[in-house]
């Protein structure tokens, strides 16, 4: 008997051209995505930032997008508003304490849920980012005014724990989660009880956590109009709120729109691109769990 000899497939050797012409076209698809999103994102803010130096007629004459005679008369009717400083302080302060009070009950609340794994209590917390403000206007509006606190601070930094706790929760409970048990064991083990491990080691190390939680509900705050639309008086105004005002019934003053506008963005920005290592290291702290 004669054995047949079956000779094995020869299969065609990868070309090495074809990985680094994979690897071009990758990073060109990944250049034309990355610009066309920038430009996305960058193109309102450019538009806002020439529309403020521009008249109401220049603004609405498509020849003159981006070649202009360039005026300042927008900015100085916002700035030489007499009441644009109180404004701003307004904002400032509606903001800065709607931070600090989300802060000090939302931390504690995500460690607990972190720590003793309170998902349906988390669940219900986070459930408040998916009603619509609006729908809570009308009873917050009645409440309040029996209560007497329509047009004070009190109730404008009170609408906004609405939004600013669940964010605080929902940013510190990955947070929490990536850090390892072993720290607080080690801690009770010294001689640190829960709360004095919470405070001495784990707050330290929340840190960036913390500033993306601040970060983020300030920025919130600071640009809230619905709720100081409805709630706020003539003495806390906000700067959103002001800026309406230079829409009346006959017309709208768009160039003043925008500087006030870009007034408005400027803060917000300087402190993002400051913080901007806060903020993605705080969002991305539970990515690696596990």
């Amino acid at each position: 008997m004669s054995a047949t000899l079956t000779s094995p497939k020869l299969t065609a050797p990868v070309s090495p051209t074809r990985r680094p012409r994979r690897k071009t076209a990758y990073r060109t698809f990944r250049a034309v995505m990355l610009v066309l999103v920038v430009v996305a994102f960058i193109a309102p803010l450019l538009w806002m930032l020439l529309a403020s130096f521009k008249t109401n007629v220049d603004i609405h004459d498509t020849s003159k997008s981006f070649f202009f005679t360039p005026v300042l008369s927008n900015y100085s009717e916002v700035l030489g508003n007499d009441n644009y400083g109180q404004y701003v302080f307004n904002s400032f302060w509606i903001a800065l304490w709607a931070t600090v009070i989300a802060l000090i009950l939302g931390v504690p609340a995500a460690y607990a849920m972190s720590r003793f794994n309170m998902q349906k209590s988390a669940s219900v917390v986070l459930m408040a980012r998916i009603i619509p403000g609006i729908s809570l206007l009308v009873p917050w509006y009645y409440v309040f005014a029996n209560l007497g606190w329509i047009g004070g601070y009190g109730v404008l930094i009170l609408s906004h724990m609405f939004v600013l706790i669940p964010i605080s929760v929902y940013i510190m409970m990955s947070f929490f989660d990536s850090l390892p048990m072993e720290l607080e064991e080690a801690a009770l083990v010294d001689g640190l009880t829960p709360i004095g491990a919470f405070v001495r080691i784990l707050l330290p190390l929340s840190v960036p956590g913390i500033a993306t939680a601040a970060i983020l509900s300030f920025i919130f705050s600071w640009n809230n109009f619905m709720f100081a639309l409805v709630l706020s008086g003539a003495n806390t105004k906000t700067l959103p709120v002001a800026v309406f005002d230079f829409v009346s019934y006959a017309s709208v003053d768009w160039g003043a729109i925008m500087a006030a506008a870009v007034i408005m963005t400027l803060p917000i920005i300087v402190i993002a691109l400051f913080a901007q290592k806060y903020i993605v290291s705080g969002l991305t702290a539970g990515a690696t769990k596990g």
